[in-house]
């Protein structure tokens, strides 16, 4: 299924004005708050009816104002997660699970592997108020399956969490991306949940789609990337290739080791990880009698200056693509230009636990 949407709203000096599609896997809409993120979410949904445009899935209109069709949310086929869950707190986790079934008839997914996938057998009979954040929307996820949507809506679903109940969560949506056959239409201003999670990533500014892409190629561009140089950064496809006894990972990058905190991901699986541009530093010369672990041997592909002091300079390696952010004096002292072989140097404790991500499907996206 594919949900495709092309909708103009206006909000007084606002306007939204987008038209993007999202295929099956999870596209991220990506931007800064108050770019009309959300607005587009509700209007998906049914909760907004826009001004003009056109929503279908699968080529079945949910909206069409031009010809007067626009249904409600009930019969759209949605299932929604939003921040705080909104689970009703006098029912069970079972009774919340099974509510939403009053409204799909006929529905096809299992009980048993719902429970079983998001890892909730043990609350199902415990009220809301007993759970902690990251259950509570493991509870939610749950019941979005159960009414077998055509759509999932996910309105920054893990704004609300601290740091460990979003590292919690991210692997149920990893989860929900991978086994799940349908178009999830995600909401962020993170650069970490992009990149763990979008197979397609749509960026907003102003109410404006300024891009659509991979989450490799949006996060590195900062013409791209809605939060900037501060957000740019290379998200490299890897394998786990052993587990260390001293808690480190080591991995498998296009042939080169690299070395990460230890992952929960078994030897052989695939992993995909983040590497902020700000956490490289660039050498001519191949270091030695550094803490670094990480040291990948490069090409300079291009160097981007930007309107202050700092540089972005982009360097091929054999893991991929590799982003540094340095000033430009340091571009200019280590005579940085395209075609220089340079190293890439990566601290293993830069690459943080939240940067790292299970295995996605590839983006269709174009």
């Amino acid at each position: 299924m594919t949900l495709s949407v092309d909708i103009r709203h206006s909000f007084g000096d606002f306007t939204l004005d987008v038209r993007f599609e999202a295929p099956p896997g999870l596209t991220v809409l990506f931007g800064r708050s108050g770019s009309g993120k959300s607005t587009v979410i509700n209007a998906v949904a049914g909760l907004l009816a826009p001004d003009e445009g056109l929503i279908t899935v699968e080529g079945e209109t949910l909206l069409d104002r031009a010809r007067g069709i626009d249904l409600a949310p009930h019969r759209r086929g949605l299932g929604y997660l939003c921040q705080e869950g909104r689970l009703f707190p006098h029912m069970t986790v079972r009774q919340n699970l099974l509510f939403s079934r009053w409204f799909r008839k006929g529905t096809r997914s299992d009980f048993s592997d719902v429970v079983e996938m998001l890892g909730i057998g043990a609350l199902l009979d415990r009220r809301p108020g007993a759970l902690s954040g990251g259950e509570k929307q493991r509870v939610a996820i749950g019941r979005a399956l159960l009414g077998d949507p055509r759509i999932i809506l996910a309105d920054e679903p893990l704004a609300a969490l601290d740091e460990p109940r979003k590292a919690e969560i991210l692997p149920y949506f990893e989860r929900l991306r991978d086994e799940v056959s349908v178009p999830i239409l995600y909401v962020s201003h993170s650069a970490t949940e992009v990149a763990r999670l979008a197979t397609t990533v749509v960026t907003l500014e102003n109410g404006r789609v300024t891009g659509q892409g991979p989450a490799s190629g949006i996060l590195g561009d900062p013409m791209l990337t809605p939060l900037g140089a501060r957000a740019a950064g290379a998200v490299l496809a890897t394998t786990v290739a052993r587990h260390h006894d001293d808690g480190l990972t080591e991995l498998n990058a296009g042939g080169i080791a690299m070395f990460v905190p230890r992952v929960a991901q078994g030897v052989g699986q695939p992993l995909r990880i983040r590497i902020a541009a700000q956490e490289v530093i660039l050498s001519r010369q191949q270091p030695e009698g550094l803490s670094a672990l990480n040291i990948l041997p490069g090409t300079v592909e291009r160097l981007r200056a930007g309107a202050g002091p700092g540089a972005l300079v982009s360097v091929i390696t054999p893991a991929g693509t590799i982003l540094a952010r340095v000033t430009q004096r340091s571009a200019r002292a280590l005579r940085l230009a395209e075609g220089v072989t340079c190293y890439a140097i990566i601290k293993s404790v830069a690459i943080a636990p939240e940067d790292v991500g299970g295995p996605e499907r590839l983006s269709t996206a174009p």
